[in-house]
């Protein structure tokens, strides 16, 4: 069982910027991670995922309309991951949510790949 806690969320003028944090409470080697939104009233959808292919080659992606923008990243050896969140809109208002896999994943923006999940860090985008 891995257990995740989100941080960093907060209220935000657009065009700033945010980290959001993950700590796993333990990692596996090849694991993937995500970050998923659930912006007021709609579904909840992929932003960014790191993802491994072998157990030391691992890959980023992201939905369209985060690239360029947001940039996730991970530190083992902490056992944490992360969302840089740069030029933020207020579109990207929302709750988000850190995802794990138990293993690889074949779609890393798909939700239905994620094992364990956070209890989610309001990110609310505003003048």
């Amino acid at each position: 069982q891995v257990q995740l806690v989100e941080s960093g969320g907060g209220s935000v003028q657009p065009g700033g910027a945010l980290r959001l944090s993950c700590a796993a409470s333990r990692y596996a080697l090849g694991s993937s991670m995500g970050w998923f939104r659930q912006p007021p009233g709609k579904e909840r959808d992929g932003a960014a995922a790191l993802y491994f292919t072998t157990a030391i080659t691992f890959y980023t992606s992201y939905a369209d309309s985060v690239k360029g923008r947001f940039t996730i990243s991970q530190d083992k050896a902490k056992n944490m991951f992360y969302l840089q969140m740069n030029s933020l809109k207020p579109d990207d208002t929302g709750m988000y949510y850190c995802a794990a896999s138990q293993g690889r994943v074949n779609r890393p923006l798909r939700q239905d790949e994620y094992n364990y999940w956070g209890q989610g860090t309001q990110v609310t985008v505003s003048s």
